[in-house]
């Protein structure tokens, strides 16, 4: 993990002269809600801030890019398949139990659900944390500040339109790599 730790660092740090702000608490479980999403660039950066600051999560991304050679190195990554040509009640209920019969649990997930501006966020990170009874995360990543930001976190309370509110604005902060693609 330390020589992982290093060359995240070294390449975040260094070479791409990213910064990283956090002040979250490393939880043992926990749903990261990364956002703006609108470049496959944008894994990269998350991957590489989670290693830069020592820290480890997997993540979700639609089953399409889990083709080989790229599916061995995602699930490699951490990364989980997900189907979203249909509604999946059972992937939240299977990465429920999935958290709760883990002793550590860490999993981003971007809320558009989508690189293209969609304002009508998904509920699916949300029901995984409500059910699991697990913090969210706010992983904000910022393209015209070049930074990565991980200072704020949420227990959802079971009204999401309440806690989604709070969750939006806490990425109000952000540019995207591509702005007009965000939508809030």
């Amino acid at each position: 993990m330390k020589l992982k730790t290093a060359l995240c660092k070294f390449v975040y740090h260094n070479i791409l002269r990213w910064k990283a702000e956090v002040s979250v608490p490393d939880f043992k479980k926990c749903i990261i809600c990364a956002a703006p999403h609108t470049s496959n660039l944008d894994l990269i950066m998350g991957k590489l801030f989670i290693g830069a600051v020592g820290r480890k999560s997997g993540f979700m991304m639609k089953k399409e890019w889990f083709v080989w050679p790229l599916g061995y190195i995602f699930r490699a990554m951490g990364g989980i398949a997900v189907n979203r040509s249909k509604r999946n009640g059972s992937l939240v209920a299977d990465t429920v139990e999935k958290a709760n019969n883990s002793e550590t649990f860490r999993i981003a997930i971007t809320p558009e659900g989508t690189r293209k501006a969609n304002a009508r966020w998904k509920k699916g990170f949300y029901n995984i944390a409500l059910e699991a009874k697990l913090p969210i995360v706010l992983l904000g990543i910022d393209y015209k500040r070049k930074i990565v930001s991980a200072t704020q976190y949420l227990i959802p309370s079971g009204d999401y339109e309440v806690d989604l509110a709070q969750i939006k604005s806490f990425f109000t902060q952000f540019t995207a790599r591509h702005p007009a693609q965000f939508a809030i």
